[in-house]
């Protein structure tokens, strides 16, 4: 492998990021994009708009899980 054939880091696994797109975040939570923004509407899961782009800070995903299976097991 020469310097140019470097593989690419994948932007969700970026440890410096702050902010998901929505697409990102709904691959981390394995679920489909259209669920991801009911989630967001929803407000069970967090979101800010920066500027007109609509975007998960980057622990959102994983707080939301923790939420679900504190209250699936306390049901």
């Amino acid at each position: 492998m020469d310097e140019h054939d470097t593989p690419a880091i994948p932007a969700d696994d970026d440890p410096t990021l702050v902010f998901l797109k929505v697409e990102e975040a709904a691959r981390r939570l394995r679920i489909g994009r259209t669920t991801c923004f009911a989630l967001i509407r929803t407000g069970e899961l967090e979101s800010v708009m920066v500027g007109g782009l609509r975007r998960v800070p980057v622990d959102a995903p994983a707080a939301y899980a923790t939420r679900l299976r504190t209250a699936q097991r306390s049901a």
